[in-house]
């Protein structure tokens, strides 16, 4: 391990020593004393636990902010976090909705224009409702005249969204108000009644049901239409835009989902919801993208992991009259599809680049459509219009949003919305380069650095990676990773298997039992980097979070010789026991569960908290988690910690083992800008430190 000069501290360095108090179980035959259950509580509910994540806190702040880089990283990292976003307008006939966020306010705004190019007004301003910016506005749908906005607000990342429904005349809110981590399912056509689902116990993340509200009633007399029964059984339900149908998925895990489809006429008159299976039992997702008369459109990876487009007549929804509308591509993946009143816009992905294809409802190609780069994009369409509006973002282009007409292939982009960001994205340079797994696997890794770069094998580097639930790295712009480049550092994004990169074949070659080539292909990208010239294994920093959290402890654990430092944000991190907290009965599928035997087996064999070895020297790791984390528990990062600090050979002066949780934090989502701004100042100080390029 480097040792580094700038990490020598003048205050005392040694964590806070964790009361140790063994609780032992047997598990399929093995036995496993755990020293540190005891901080498996909440802080709300062991006063305990709360005064030794004060110790930790305090710690790691003295270790942060001592860092002799931080100071000029918070000057440098602040007006670049202040660079305002924009999202691409939701269209309501000459309504123009959209959510920006400038300068140093924390959370968006939600604006309406009237016409594209019209003056904006403030429908919803969050940061007046809280001045320390902990409440978020999660989502948003206006109805279908434009007359009425649902949306939901949460406080402190706990994501449990209250839906709120207010009046775009003059902003002022209803009185309607639905709790319990409330999802939106869809307006009816006449703007006065809509379709959502929620927890009908709060504290039960396993309580989803779905429900139908009229405007100016009390949610506890709202029909109920669905009722979950299963914790990793997950109902979703959507409906159609001319209010006749409801879809409703009911998944398990990221790979499959039965699909069932309801009348609302006939609920209508017969007081009865009757889901009608359109797609049940079968190996694969079936995701609603409209409904048009009688036809429902859905993309699909059964028998085509790819993806696919169906077209199913609901009068005879039979498997053998499904009809192919997109098929399959062998050599891209199909990302989503899009309708407009002319058109189905299909988003592919070919080597994690975007592709966009305009196809009539006959399945017939219109051509592509010209996008500005080699990049990320998503576009924003109305069933009612050709109008649409394209979001595109590179490793080196901001995240910019283009308007334009749907007339063909031909179609120009228009600029809409572009950020001014105080750095010259020219100034980096992109590749994308292949590399060899440990069985031969080749995974995409882009790699960014400063044009010119020397590469002599002492550069710093930072890779990062998720690999895991179907979810795909893209291409996307960061104007906080310039002062890395400046520094003269590798930012290398690695597509690992068990995201979405490459399909489902690909998403299903990195869970359950074949977890463990996630792992493989993130120590060949950093065997690879060494090996090109890029870093060494002494400036070589890894990041994850959530799910790449539990990739990042794997590999601090399994192959600690690679890396200078490890950034492991909102981890799971015990494998054998974290089905039992929060929501994580929904992840079984794609981890499994160690009260199976089998999957005992796998879990045991990288579960992160039961391989560290006393004695062993392990990078410097920091390790963040947050409070009010609904999906991924703090006792994680909390144990893990506690383990790597009594048992690792470190200096912790050199190799600290850092704790932080965020009081004022979940998931990461809604965060506010004054805290993401002092966590992007904790990660890159903690990483230029270790990798040699603090200054």
């Amino acid at each position: 391990m480097l040792l580094h000069a700038v990490l020598v501290l003048s205050i005392a360095s040694a964590p806070p020593v964790t009361v140790q108090r063994p609780a032992t179980e047997t598990l399929h035959g093995e036995s496993f004393t755990d020293e540190y259950r005891w901080l498996e509580a909440l802080e709300s509910e062991s006063g305990e636990v709360a005064a030794w994540t004060t110790l930790q806190n305090d710690h790691t702040r003295r270790v942060l902010d001592a860092l002799p880089c931080r100071a000029s990283l918070e000057k440098a990292l602040t007006p670049l976090m202040q660079i305002g976003g924009i999202s691409a307008p939701s269209m309501r006939g000459n309504l123009y909705f959209y959510s920006e966020r400038s300068g140093a306010q924390n959370q968006p705004v939600l604006k309406v224009r009237e016409g594209f190019d019209g003056a904006p007004r403030t429908l919803l301003d969050v940061n007046a409702i809280d001045e320390k910016g902990l409440t978020s506005l999660d989502w948003y749908v206006p109805s279908p005249d434009g007359q009425f906005v649902a949306f939901g607000l949460s406080r402190a990342g706990d994501e449990m969204s209250q839906l709120h429904v207010l009046a775009t005349s003059g902003g002022s809110w209803l009185a309607d108000t639905i709790p319990g981590k409330a999802g939106f399912g869809g307006w009816a056509p006449d703007g006065r009644q809509f379709l959502y689902s929620r927890l009908s116990d709060p504290k039960d993340p396993y309580s989803r049901t779905v429900k139908w509200h009229l405007l100016g009633m009390h949610e506890r007399n709202d029909p109920v239409l669905f009722v979950q029964k299963e914790p990793s059984r997950v109902p979703g339900a959507g409906l159609s835009r001319d209010g006749k149908w409801i879809t409703l998925g009911v998944s398990e895990g990221w790979q499959r989902n039965d699909l069932y489809v309801a009348s609302v006429d006939e609920w209508r008159r017969t007081g009865q919801v009757r889901f009608v299976p359109i797609a049940v039992g079968l190996d694969g997702r079936f995701d609603p993208v409209a409904i048009e008369g009688t036809t429902l459109y859905a993309s699909t990876t059964f028998q085509s992991p790819n993806g696919r487009l169906l077209a199913i007549d609901l009068t005879e929804p039979a498997q053998e009259r499904w009809r192919t509308v997109i098929a399959e591509r062998k050599d891209a993946v199909l990302d989503g599809v899009s309708p407009t009143a002319s058109w189905l816009v299909a988003s592919w992905k070919k080597d994690v680049i975007t592709r966009m294809e305009l196809f009539r409802r006959s399945g017939s190609s219109a051509g592509e459509i010209a996008l500005p780069g080699l990049g990320n994009a998503g576009i924003a369409t109305e069933e009612d219009r050709d109008e649409a509006f394209v979001t595109y973002e590179s490793f080196n282009e901001p995240r910019s949003i283009y308007r334009t007409q749907l007339t063909g292939p031909a179609a120009q982009l228009a600029l809409w919305a572009r950020p001014e960001v105080p750095v010259d994205p020219s100034m980096v340079e992109v590749s994308q380069r292949f590399v060899p797994s440990k069985d031969g696997t080749k995974v995409p890794v882009f790699i960014v650095h400063r044009k010119g770069l020397k590469l002599d094998g002492s550069n710093p580097c930072l890779l990062y990676g998720y690999g895991g639930f179907n979810v795909s790295m893209e291409p996307g712009f960061n104007a906080t990773n310039w002062p890395w480049f400046e520094a003269g550092g590798v930012y290398a994004l690695a597509n690992l298997r068990g995201g979405g990169e490459y399909g489902e074949s690909w998403h299903q070659a990195g869970m359950r039992d074949r977890k463990q080539n996630v792992f493989d292909d993130l120590y060949a990208v950093a065997g690879w980097l060494a090996a090109n010239g890029y870093t060494k294994a002494d400036r070589l920093a890894v990041m994850g979070g959530s799910n790449g959290g539990l990739l990042t402890g794997v590999a601090i654990t399994q192959r600690p010789d690679l890396w200078s430092c490890v950034v492991c944000q909102v981890p799971l991190l015990d494998m054998l026991r974290y089905q039992q907290f929060l929501m994580a009965r929904f992840w079984v599928p794609e981890y499994g569960s160690a009260e199976d035997a089998d999957q005992f087996r796998w879990l045991r064999a990288y579960s992160p908290y039961h391989n560290i070895k006393k004695g062993q020297r392990y990078p410097a790791m920091l390790i963040t988690a947050g409070e009010n984390d609904t999906r991924v528990h703090p006792l994680h990062a909390r144990k893990m910690a506690a383990r790597l600090q009594a048992m690792a050979a470190n200096d912790h002066d050199t190799d600290p083992i850092l704790l932080w949780v965020d009081r004022d934090g979940g998931h990461g989502q809604g965060k506010p800008l004054t805290l993401r701004v002092r966590d992007a100042v904790d990660r890159w100080s903690f990483i230029m430190s270790q990798t040699g390029c603090c200054r």
